[in-house]
């Protein structure tokens, strides 16, 4: 424990050295006839208990107290102030500062150790305390941080389901987060919103879970009867997502519910329009489209990565929003890198 002493006599700095010295074997003291030369010492390493005299020429107990509770980490030290005993104007100028006790000139070197024990005593109880709470707070970061990651595996896993049902790749929902996480960075959005999508788009076609297999797996085109069931799947997925308490997966209802729907109103299921649409299914919208394009699927072959960017470009406006999809063109570089470098299925990590 480290006693700080701060008094322009030498013989007061000997006597209380010498005192504090005694309070405990565990004690150092940090002796000071400058003032300023203290609160640099302040500033360097916080006391666990100071001793300041009022009375000092330059800067004076108040203004030292003062100065040193702006300093960070010092609003539970004790300090005790050094005070002629009638001066009663001056204590309570010390208590609204922050002082916490006071001796008395002449001081009783008995009444010194016992204040000085009890105040290291009062001390140790708040070190021990914040370090408690320290360490409460990593536990409960600990296992936040295991339930997160619960979460993200349990929603990964579901979103790799719906695809498994689906013709196609394992690979798909990790390359159309990741574009998803490209757009949302280069529209300007902040690190926590990246993230968030990139962890929500995978959940984009979980309602396919409520399509029947003879429906989403035919090889041709569907018919008008059997379409109309596909554009159901939005909402399948809304419901399965909507009424959880994780605002991740919150999201991923939103972007279930939307990402099939037109910038210009001709989407599904909805009809909605331009920026009714929520940015995220906007930005899924792009992402998806491109990459299912360019994915090979049993009834198609893989388009280049140049005509899909074309298809883009010419439904900017239509069916995609122009914004997101020249935020998705201003990464081409990153898209390229995704697609080569997630080019084949299996079990691909996304975080």
């Amino acid at each position: 424990m480290l006693i700080q002493i701060v008094d322009d006599n030498d013989t007061n700095l000997t006597l209380f050295e010498q005192l504090a010295l005694h309070v405990a074997d565990d004690v150092e003291v940090d002796t000071h006839a400058d003032p300023m030369a203290a609160l640099d010492a302040c500033r360097q390493t916080v006391p666990d208990l100071i001793v300041v005299d009022y009375r000092m020429p330059g800067m004076d107990g108040h203004e030292y107290v003062q100065a040193v509770r702006q300093l960070p980490g010092t609003g539970d030290v004790p300090i005790v102030m050094v005070t002629p005993t009638a001066e009663r104007g001056v204590r309570q100028k010390a208590l609204e500062l922050g002082v916490t006790d006071f001796l008395a000139k002449p001081v009783d070197p008995s009444e010194v150790r016992v204040r000085f024990g009890n105040l290291l005593s009062l001390r140790r109880g708040h070190l021990q305390l914040r370090d408690r709470n320290r360490w409460l707070a990593d536990e409960v970061r600990k296992a936040t941080a295991t339930v997160f990651d619960r979460e993200q595996e349990l929603i990964l896993r579901m979103s790799k389901a719906a695809e498994f049902r689906d013709p196609e790749t394992g690979a798909h929902i990790v390359r159309m987060a990741r574009y998803s996480e490209l757009i949302a960075r280069n529209l300007g959005k902040g690190p926590e919103y990246c993230t968030q999508i990139l962890k929500a788009a995978p959940m984009h076609d979980i309602g396919k879970l409520g399509i029947p297999d003879a429906i989403l797996l035919k090889p041709g085109r569907l018919n008008d009867e059997e379409f109309a069931i596909m554009t159901q799947h939005p909402l399948i997925g809304y419901e399965i997502l909507a009424k959880s308490e994780s605002q991740l997966i919150q999201l991923g209802a939103e972007i279930a519910l939307t990402h099939h729907e037109k910038f210009d109103g001709t989407g599904y299921p909805n009809g909605l329009a331009g920026e009714a649409i929520p940015l995220s299914g906007r930005i899924v919208a792009v992402a998806d489209v491109f990459d299912a394009l360019t994915s090979e699927r049993p009834y198609k072959v893989a388009w280049s990565l140049e005509r899909a960017r074309k298809l883009l470009e010419d439904t900017a406006g239509s069916h995609f929003d122009p914004a997101c999809v020249a935020a998705f063109l201003a990464g081409w570089e990153t898209v390229v890198g995704i697609q080569a470098e997630l080019a084949s299925a299996g079990e691909t990590p996304l975080f």
